[in-house]
């Protein structure tokens, strides 16, 4: 925890803080019962605050069976947080006695923590700190589990830093070190997520909140508002120490509150450590913030010594930013308390209490591209785990004109992946504006659009653009009813022996048929020409049956029962709006409950010129 005076939400702190210096370093033997937290009210236990379970030490009121957590969250090994301070302290020994922002000692942290939590299966990034940070200052390490929604993240951090005296293993290995722990235990747990989870370890804390400040002001706006809360951990091992929550009524601090209150431990707003830490720089960014901690060079009052246990009028930590800072400086009993209540707000907050259906989203970034006639665009089409767990997509493209070809590199990719998508044309590629539609395709399906310009003036090549307008040739490329084209008794085709009979039910119902095309730039005109026959049972000169000819959403013609004739009618469409697009155009029948009217089509085409 860095050593300063700040103002906060206009409350000035009014004490200069000191270190208490004591003329011994304590030792695990020296610290007696007496110094730790007391038991909560009613727990039947012996000797200090723990209990032996299959051959590990756990806090009894950490345990699952003794006290339900809010969506059964583990019980962490504080055995296991404790083994990682072990390395910390000795990477601290080996680098001159401390794990200091500038020197090798953080960064042999910041390589342990990130080695681990890569080998569990975090997408892990070191963010060097270019501006704001002390000379030398190594990287913040960020961590995210990568599954849950992208859009909703909860942050859990703590500064890996400590100060030149001493190998800060309360301040603050303990906070670092309950966060690897928890992270890894998140991992080896592997629930169903309901959001996002990212820890972050801050480097050049205490030289002023550097590395943390430097993290949030990287983050755009958008990314910003993703983040739902944040919790900060410095110092939560005090072997003095009170049990003190940051904005302790406040919603953020609401699950935090709610597990150390059920082990009776009325915890208090940590005052001192008001904008001395990380949650600071994210408290200014408008994010909500909370976090545990243990208490710094402050003294314990006389009510927290009877609240809590410990001596009064002594500091919480005796040896706070000296070389005394050790793995001797723990209350193993108030770090076991911590973690679990770590894991307790984590579970809450972004575990599953249901299983997700697995999904992922689907992005294309650039959106657009414009090219010559023979060159080729790309974008990356990018994936993201947004429920359940991780999922193979397929990656596919459709709409692309005569002359185009879209390939993916790779075809397809785990979501939270990448892929690269090129548009290669030809030198006779038609010029315009041509929509295409990307699909990832997983154990769900989901589209981004991408809009592909070829540039030039181009010719015109005159072309009939439909494909199997008669018929004849089954139903491909048709979409939609295409039970409704065959060779029907009951009616007759225009040409050939095959035709499509939209409606002809006398009941409710509703025929469709569609099909896309590309109407190449360059050319004057485009005209659909079709065959319409309509017969009817209906007497009335009232539309009741209707017959529409859409392109995308825009309805080009309307026809109803009241146009009924013997045989079949020419009708034509000017589509000429619609040169250099790709278009969809659509057939639609809809018939009214009762009296039948039959609307059949043939020789179908669309003609530029």
């Amino acid at each position: 925890m860095v050593l300063r005076r700040l103002a906060v939400a206009g409350v000035a702190l009014a004490a200069t803080l000191q270190a208490a210096v004591p003329s011994l370093a304590p030792t695990a033997a020296a610290v007696s019962q007496s110094a730790l937290p007391p038991h909560p009210a009613g727990a039947a236990i012996s000797a200090p605050d723990r209990a032996t379970h299959s051959g590990r030490a756990t806090s009894v009121e950490g345990r699952a069976a003794a006290r339900p957590r809010a969506a059964e969250a583990p019980d962490i090994d504080v055995a296991k947080v404790q083994a990682h301070l072990t390395e910390l302290n000795a990477i601290a020994t080996r680098n001159g006695g401390t794990r200091k922002s500038s020197g090798q000692g953080y960064r042999d942290s910041v390589a342990y923590a990130k080695a681990k939590l890569q080998a569990a299966g975090y997408t892990v990034t070191e963010q060097p700190c270019t501006s704001g940070c002390a000379t030398g200052a190594g990287p913040n390490l960020i961590a995210e589990w990568p599954q849950g929604d992208a859009t909703k993240v909860y942050m859990f951090g703590s500064h890996l830093d400590s100060v030149g005296a001493g190998p800060g293993i309360n301040d603050n290995g303990s906070g670092s070190a309950a966060l690897l722990e928890t992270a890894l235990t998140l991992a080896q747990q592997h629930p169903a997520m309901a959001a996002r989870v990212r820890f972050g370890w801050w480097t050049d804390e205490e030289q002023g909140l550097n590395g943390s400040d430097f993290y949030v002001n990287s983050l755009s706006a958008a990314e910003r508002s993703k983040i739902k809360a944040y919790y900060n951990f410095d110092m939560i091992a005090s072997l003095n120490g009170g049990y003190f929550i940051n904005h302790l009524t406040s919603a953020a601090a609401q699950p935090m509150k709610a597990y150390w209150d059920s082990l009776g431990l009325q915890p208090e707003e940590n005052t001192e450590d008001a904008g001395r830490s990380d949650d600071y720089s994210f408290e200014r960014a408008g994010i909500p913030t909370s976090g545990y901690a243990m208490g710094a060079s402050a003294r314990k009052t006389s009510a927290q010594a009877a609240k809590w246990g410990g001596t009064a009028n002594r500091a919480y930590d005796s040896c706070y930013h000296q070389s005394c800072d050790t793995t001797d400086n723990i209350n193993s009993t108030g770090l076991n308390r911590s973690v679990d209540g770590i894991a307790a707000t984590l579970w809450k907050l972004a575990v599953a209490d249901t299983t997700p259906a697995n999904d992922f989203s689907l992005t294309a970034g650039p959106a657009t591209g414009s090219v010559d006639p023979g060159a080729s665009a790309t974008s990356t089409v990018s994936t993201a785990t947004t429920s359940g767990s991780a999922q193979t997509v397929a990656l596919s493209a459709s709409g692309a004109p005569a002359g185009v070809t879209v390939s993916f590199s790779p075809a397809s990719v785990t979501s939270g992946g990448s892929s690269i998508m090129t548009l290669a044309t030809t030198s006779g590629a038609a010029p315009g504006t041509y929509p295409l539609t990307v699909t990832g395709t997983g154990s769900v399906t989901h589209t981004t659009q991408y809009t592909l310009t070829i540039k030039g003036a181009g010719g015109c090549t005159a072309q009939q653009l439909l494909a199997n307008g008669g018929f004849e040739n089954g139903t491909t490329p048709w979409t939609g009813d295409t039970a409704a084209i065959g060779a029907h008794a009951g009616q007759s085709a225009h040409s050939g022996s095959r035709f499509a009979w939209l409606g002809g039910y006398g009941s409710s119902a509703t025929d469709t048929l569609n099909q896309s095309v590309t109407v190449p730039a360059g050319c004057g005109k485009a005209t659909l020409t079709y065959w319409l026959h309509i017969d009817t049972d209906e007497t009335d000169r009232v539309a009741y049956d209707t017959f529409k000819v859409k392109v995308g959403s825009a309805t080009l013609a309307t026809l109803s029962n009241t146009a009924a004739s013997s045989g079949y009618t020419q009708r034509t469409l000017d589509l000429t709006p619609y040169i250099g697009q790709r278009i969809t155009l659509t057939f639609t029948a809809t018939e009214d409950s009762s009296l039948q009217t039959s609307f059949v089509i043939d020789d179908a085409t669309l003609q530029t010129g």
